[in-house]
């Protein structure tokens, strides 16, 4: 199967998102070493979805906590499964390290495939990873709005003979107990990258 068709890391309209986010208007000094990666970037906001039981979620919830949030779809043949597992491994780490803090983080995984990512199916998928993930989906309209909340793209593929796929950005965003956006965790260095960048950010 050729993952190259199913994902695609950065897109050139996700990069000049990303850029022009960073660097805001000509008013506001430059970030200092020390300030997230991406301090000050307009990525998040307001989004309303359905959990595993078909409860309403909102961004709101969880106000006050760390937020990683990761977009992608639970029929994904390697890319989601591969990105959920090692931010999930780097969460474990982190916590064994850092208890209390990481009580103060929640870990999301956003469906964009809602026509076949059920409440049920999404759930299923988060549990299979950690009882920590928490496994959105919602309806298209709602998918998108929290989609495009987050400079997260995706679209649908050609069929296949197993069925469609999803192109979609492989982004595991950090966001701070405000909804303010930190950092894009390391999921492709491994567990332990994920860990350090947690350790750096969660205080």
């Amino acid at each position: 199967m050729n993952s190259r068709a199913m994902i695609k890391p950065f897109r050139p309209p996700l990069i000049a998102l990303l850029a022009g986010a960073l660097l805001l208007s000509g008013c506001k000094s430059a970030p200092s070493p020390a300030d997230p990666p991406l301090a000050g970037a307009a990525i998040g906001g307001p989004f309303t979805l359905v959990d595993k039981d078909g409860k309403t979620v909102q961004w709101s919830d969880f106000k006050g906590f760390y937020r990683i949030v990761y977009f992608g779809y639970t029929f994904c043949p390697d890319a989601c499964p591969t990105d959920v597992a090692v931010a999930m491994r780097g969460l474990d780490a982190f916590a064994k390290a850092h208890p209390k803090e990481a009580d103060r983080i929640r870990p999301i995984f956003i469906s964009i495939d809602p026509a076949r990512d059920t409440p049920k199916v999404v759930g299923e998928f988060a549990a299979a990873f950690s009882p920590r993930l928490i496994g959105l989906t919602g309806t298209p309209a709602q998918v998108d709005q929290a989609a495009k909340a987050f400079a997260a793209y995706y679209a649908r593929g050609k069929e296949t003979s197993g069925g469609y796929l999803m192109d979609h950005s492989r982004i595991a965003y950090l966001m701070g107990p405000d909804g303010q956006p930190i950092s894009m965790l390391p999921v492709d260095k491994g567990p332990q990258a994920v860990a350090e960048d947690l350790a750096t950010w969660v205080k």
